[in-house]
């Protein structure tokens, strides 16, 4: 992974941060893109810059805004010659049950934006580079069953969102898989709070009744699963859509409450 360089959005806090912290560790260059935790992600690179040896930056920008995608890609690669990986981890969710119709036409939209139209504003921009060095590899974050296309009770737009990113994913896998590129989606359990940004060591001796392995899911669950599949001998692994829930039926367990 050396002299590979990523752009990791929303990667100043939770599993984005503790995917940064995996993939300096493998030697790879990042951009991580924040929206408001400016200084935790300026003192993020600057860690793994002194931790690792590795070249990193903070890029602020919303991702709901194209503009703002343009903007930060375009740092990206004044920086960086190409970007190599992009992981879409940031995406936006709102924790206020709705039903569908309660939805104002700019919540729906900025959940939308988010989760769906950035995956393809932002690998619109950065594919070409891809295509150009005969390797990439995208990832984007989904939920537990988006590949069935559930309906989800009160959580409608992140829903429709993410399961159409699902289909975006398998669409760019199919068409960039000429040109050395892969695509996948990672569905995190029900991973939550402070567990996001711990490692795995942490959460042994920990009991979780409602995960079937025992223990709860920590950001180095899923920040595993990101380094493997952006292994150059991962190749043969794309348009895959791959739950990490220790188990758990995350979205069964929503409907039972």
């Amino acid at each position: 992974m050396r002299e590979k360089a990523a752009l990791i959005t929303g990667g100043a806090a939770g599993i984005g941060r503790r995917t940064a912290y995996q993939l300096a560790e493998n030697g790879v260059h990042l951009a991580i893109n924040y929206r408001k935790s400016k200084v935790e992600a300026v003192s993020l690179a600057e860690e793994l810059t002194k931790n690792y040896g590795t070249k990193n930056m903070a890029i602020g920008g919303d991702i709901t805004n194209v503009e703002d995608c343009q903007r930060i890609v375009n740092e990206a690669l004044s920086n960086f010659s190409s970007i190599d990986i992009f992981i879409h981890n940031a995406g936006p969710y709102m924790h206020e049950r709705k039903v569908m119709t309660e939805y104002s036409f700019t919540e729906w939209n900025y959940m939308i934006n988010g989760n769906l139209n950035a995956l393809f504003y932002i690998s619109k921009l950065i594919i070409p580079k891809m295509r150009e060095k005969g390797w990439g590899r995208i990832i984007s974050i989904g939920f537990d069953r988006v590949e069935t296309v559930p309906g989800w009770i009160y959580r409608s737009a992140f829903a429709a969102a993410k399961s159409g990113a699902a289909s975006l994913t398998r669409t760019i896998a199919l068409e960039e898989a000429v040109h050395g590129i892969t695509a996948n989606m990672i569905c995190p359990g029900d991973i939550t709070k402070d567990w996001k940004e711990k490692e795995i060591f942490q959460a042994r001796g920990v009991h979780d009744e409602n995960t079937p392995i025992g223990r709860p899911g920590t950001g180095e669950d899923i920040a595993r699963v990101i380094s493997f599949l952006i292994d150059e001998k991962s190749d043969f692994i794309t348009g895959s859509i791959i739950p990490i829930t220790g188990g758990m039926d995350v979205l069964g367990k929503v409907f039972r409450e």
